[in-house]
């Protein structure tokens, strides 16, 4: 039995960090079963955004006229060398923390799967350890329902490695994942359809929201097919047939992509050889210092459910490591949801929902400003979308955002600085902002404030 200050299950971005901190007061066994950086480096932020990347790159090779550019005809997605690309930006990203890792005498690295033997015994392959703190993060996975198991299909995983366009890519699931390899992947030249349960897209944002990105996919060509309650999926040679609604509609395609939620990758843990408690589909229960009911024993990122973004798992680390050390100034109830939908325009979130804070009874004061009649969105030409804000009507505060728009994710984080200093909108709307620019437009917005949304 070997034995560590500190043990970490998982390099993903809770973990790194965490190791290199962590090796400044002792020894850390850092262990990862796959590649280091977890779903960040390898299959989620750095290979999607650069995909999103190429794909604008082929849209604008398409959309010179509306410009006055004349670009000869003939534009075709290479998706051999889009991967190249890709490979190359992942790999630099990998070996960078590897190289950081072996040169670091405090830490030590085990490749292979990790299980529990007792609450502070751990298993990965031969080797045995053991630390009286110990740190879970082992992110989460895509969910892949029984009826599709007996049928080709790919995850968030699968489809980026693909070096040859699908004909026609048919996609289980209208949210974040769904909806950002759809529309990539028609831009690359593919037939794409989208086929959803629910009567909307991402059902989690307000029905305008919904309803304008709806309508941004199927002016790309996106095909999306709504109310599908029921779904059979046969195949045939290369070819997958589903049919919906007990064959209402029929959908042939080469391609399958299931993107219908995401599970916490716990169950090979052995956690049922511990204390630790964890709910039914697997996240681990955490307090509001991603401490478990075990003592010494964190979880972090993805798998405790308290977040599925790499910014929440980075802040996990944030909140750790300040517990460590002793400040406890961070915590898990603090964080203001924010994140983003890097379809083009990017949709970005901050805060609640209308939806949100009507039923927890707030009253709500409403600022909208359609894209197009913002003057630098239509310079450049991209005038799809709007931008919301909703406003606590006692406070004057923020409650959320979203900026559907050129721009949108990066211009939230004005709002978002200002939810977490708790200032009162009029900070934003009386500022100076720089002309021309889609940001600016923000304080016109909150100039007209109204109970509801004015269509």
């Amino acid at each position: 039995m070997k034995k560590f200050d500190f043990v970490i299950i998982g390099s993903g971005q809770a973990g790194v960090p965490l190791a290199f901190s962590l090796s400044k007061k002792g020894t850390v066994a850092l262990i990862e079963k796959s590649f280091l950086g977890g779903t960040c480096v390898n299959n989620g932020c750095v290979p999607t955004k650069a995909y999103v990347a190429s794909a604008r790159r082929m849209w604008d090779s398409l959309h010179g006229e509306e410009m006055g550019i004349d670009i000869p005809a003939g534009a075709k997605a290479n998706l051999e060398k889009i991967k190249a690309r890709k490979d190359i930006l992942v790999k630099g990203s990998r070996e960078g923390i590897e190289k950081s890792i072996s040169s670091n005498d405090k830490i030590t690295l085990f490749r292979g799967e990790a299980h529990f033997i007792s609450n502070y015994k751990i298993a990965i392959n031969d080797d045995k350890i053991t630390a009286k703190q110990i740190f879970i993060n082992v992110g989460a996975r895509a969910i892949i329902p029984k009826e599709f198991s007996k049928v080709d299909y790919l995850t968030n995983v699968d489809i980026l490695e693909l070096a040859k366009l699908p004909e026609h890519l048919i996609i289980i699931g209208g949210s974040y994942i769904g909806l950002e390899f759809g529309q990539m992947f028609k831009r690359f030249g593919s037939k794409v359809t989208i086929i959803e349960s629910g009567d909307r897209l991402i059902s989690k944002e307000d029905e305008n929201v919904s309803d304008a990105i709806a309508t941004i996919l199927q002016e790309d060509d996106i095909a999306i097919e709504f109310n599908a309650e029921e779904i059979n999926v046969t195949q045939g040679g290369t070819e997958i047939l589903v049919e919906i609604n007990g064959g209402d509609k029929e959908i042939t395609g080469t391609h399958l992509l299931l993107a219908v939620g995401r599970a916490p990758n716990t169950d090979t843990l052995q956690l049922e050889n511990t204390s630790i408690m964890y709910d039914e589909e697997g996240y681990i229960t955490v307090d509001d210092y991603c401490k478990t009911n075990t003592a010494g024993i964190f979880a972090i990122g993805d798998c405790n459910g308290k977040g599925a973004f790499t910014h929440t798992s980075y802040n996990d680390f944030q909140i750790v490591e300040e517990y460590i050390l002793g400040a406890k100034k961070r915590k898990i109830s603090d964080r203001i949801t924010t994140y983003g939908l890097f379809i083009d325009p990017p949709l970005a979130r901050v805060g609640m929902t209308k939806a949100e804070a009507t039923e927890k009874g707030f009253s709500i004061l409403i600022g909208r400003r359609p894209m197009d009649k913002i003057g630098r969105a239509k310079e450049k030409g991209e005038t799809k979308g709007f931008m919301e804000a909703i406003i606590d009507a006692k406070t004057n505060q923020f409650l959320g955002a979203c900026v559907l728009g050129v721009g949108g994710d990066e211009i939230i984080s004005g709002i978002t600085n200002l939810m977490y200093a708790k200032q009162p909108y009029t900070i934003f709307r009386d500022a100076i902002h720089i002309h021309p620019t889609v940001s600016e437009l923000i304080p016109t917005m909150l100039e007209d404030l109204q109970p509801t949304t004015k269509e």
